[in-house]
């Protein structure tokens, strides 16, 4: 079936990383770096009877994206109830819009932002009157 099951954000700052989703989103973090053999810890996303996935932070094992290059990798999108609001933590806390707001009409409301380790993610906020 192909469905995403887990996700890997690449981080050079681990501690700056985790302070970045845990307060913007809530995010709690479990050490498995043991397992991994490498800085790696476990993003507990939301509660299980919510849908979703759970992923990990892990400990970026080359260079970081160059600004302008064409993306390397899965971007990811993180549903919100507050489009506005999130955007304004994610700018307090480091982040970078990459994509400004826009209307997917009649659904939700789109865009993209560059995290403190130069990673592009999604945010997503259904709302039927978007336009």
């Amino acid at each position: 079936m192909g469905r995403l099951v887990h996700f890997e954000v690449h981080v050079d700052d681990m501690d700056r990383a985790k302070k970045f989703y845990g307060e913007i989103f809530g995010w709690k973090f479990e050490d498995w770096s043991e397992y991994a053999g490498m800085p790696y810890f476990g993003a507990v996303t939301g509660d299980e009877s919510q849908p979703g996935i759970n992923g990990a932070l892990m400990k970026r094992q080359g260079p970081p994206p160059v600004a302008g290059q064409p993306m390397n990798g899965y971007s990811c999108t993180l549903g919100v109830e507050d489009y506005d609001a999130k955007e304004k933590l994610i700018l307090e806390f480091g982040g970078q819009v990459a994509v400004p707001k826009y209307a997917l009409p009649g659904m939700a409301w789109q865009g993209y932002y560059l995290d403190t380790e130069g990673n592009v993610f999604g945010i997503h906020q259904p709302d039927e009157n978007a336009k």
